[in-house]
């Protein structure tokens, strides 16, 4: 079983330090491995070069790829389990409006002057309560099923949407520019990546035990529970693991979309669905995928920068277009 697990995730961490040490050397200066090794392993400053190489690296570099790394692993993983409890490979916080919903949430603290774990906190709360708004309008006398969950969710998306352009028109406009920016998915202010890692590697520590239960939860409710699953408080753990995840990633760096709806089906195609294996997969290659867009959306149109949700958005949307054929 160790071994199982542990040649693809070992093949994914490799992937995500190559992704890191990319996003550390490309720029407008140039850094080459050894260079970034040198300043990662504290040697002494000699010259102007090194004390540059120092702080592009230390200051600037390596916490927004860090950043990115976190965010896009929180996602991904938020998509995981949200696959899971709808049983559908459309399911993702962006689509499903949870990631809308902590916009909104964190929009609303910027607006009344607060900050830090106020933003954080309005964030999840939007965010758990678009989750809870959108399975509640999607149960029926007969119950939810998957694809009305799913044209609920669109629809209180684009609710959300609409919610979020009336705040900007209603915001001062010496704030507009971040605020829109911010909404596009950017990681330019990303500058404290530790809350976010740590919470993804917590939630992969408390979640990855779970897999089994996870697995049968997969095949639909009444079979867990004829199988000893406690399905209820399960779901109510998925509820809020996925609120929380969306909110720290919203928070973070902004709206980014569909980066839960590609990575989990693409790995689900590669390693099968033992989420003992795909949440911790997800973690490492949805870290890997927006550290990559992250670097060439800055990259692309140098020294101008794009806004990452572009980039992801780019291939989001053919991918969503293609698993929506599919499943018709």
């Amino acid at each position: 079983m160790l071994a199982r697990l542990g040649l693809p995730l070992s093949l994914l961490l490799l992937a995500a330090l190559a992704s890191l040490i990319l996003a550390m050397g490309v720029g407008s200066a140039q850094l080459s491995p050894a260079q970034i090794w040198q300043v990662l392993m504290g040697d002494n400053v000699q010259g102007q070069g090194d004390a540059l190489a120092r702080t592009m690296v230390i200051e600037l570099r390596l916490p927004r790829a860090l950043s990115a790394f976190a965010v896009g692993g929180l996602l991904a993983v938020a998509g995981a389990l949200m696959q899971v409890l709808l049983r559908n490979p459309l399911a993702d916080p962006y689509v499903l409006g949870l990631s809308g919903g902590a916009s909104i949430g964190a929009l609303a603290a910027m607006l009344g002057g607060l900050g830090g774990l106020a933003i954080s906190g309005s964030a999840f709360g939007g965010a758990l309560f678009s989750t809870f708004l959108v399975f509640g309008l999607a149960h029926g006398s007969g119950g939810w099923t998957p694809s009305r969950l799913l044209l609920t969710g669109v629809v209180v998306a684009a609710g959300w949407g609409a919610v979020i352009t009336l705040m900007l028109a209603m915001s001062p406009a010496e704030r507009l520019p971040g605020m829109l920016y911010w909404l596009m998915g950017d990681l330019s202010y990303a500058r404290t990546p530790w809350p976010p890692l740590l919470l993804l590697l917590a939630t992969c520590v408390v979640l990855v035990p779970l897999g089994r239960s996870l697995n049968v939860l997969a095949r639909g409710p009444q079979q867990a529970a004829a199988l000893g699953v406690a399905v209820r408080p399960l779901e109510w753990c998925i509820y809020i693991a996925a609120s929380l995840l969306t909110a720290a990633a919203v928070t973070t760096a902004g709206s980014i979309g569909f980066v839960g709806l590609v990575v989990p089906h693409m790995l689900r195609l590669l390693l099968g669905n033992d989420q003992r294996l795909i949440l911790p997969a997800c973690a490492l290659a949805g870290g890997t995928l927006l550290v990559l867009a992250d670097t060439l959306a800055r990259t692309m149109i140098a020294p101008e920068q794009l806004p990452v949700g572009v980039i992801t958005a780019l291939l989001g949307v053919p991918t969503f277009l293609f698993l929506l054929y599919r499943s018709r």
